[in-house]
């Protein structure tokens, strides 16, 4: 019996940046609460500037 989960259903959010959604990642399972932003760049561009409206 094959474990994959398709991605659509997987948790999903906002980026706190961008504002698109991104979907849950193995590696963010322990701090999925925590996690604001869809990728590295999303977060550096958030210390350089603050969000769009």
């Amino acid at each position: 019996m094959p474990k994959h989960v398709a991605k659509s259903d997987l948790p999903q959010k906002p980026c706190a940046q961008c504002g698109r959604p991104f979907a849950w990642r193995r590696k963010w399972a322990r701090v999925w609460t925590e996690v604001k932003y869809c990728s590295e760049r999303c977060r550096g561009e958030a210390r350089r500037k603050p969000a769009p409206s």
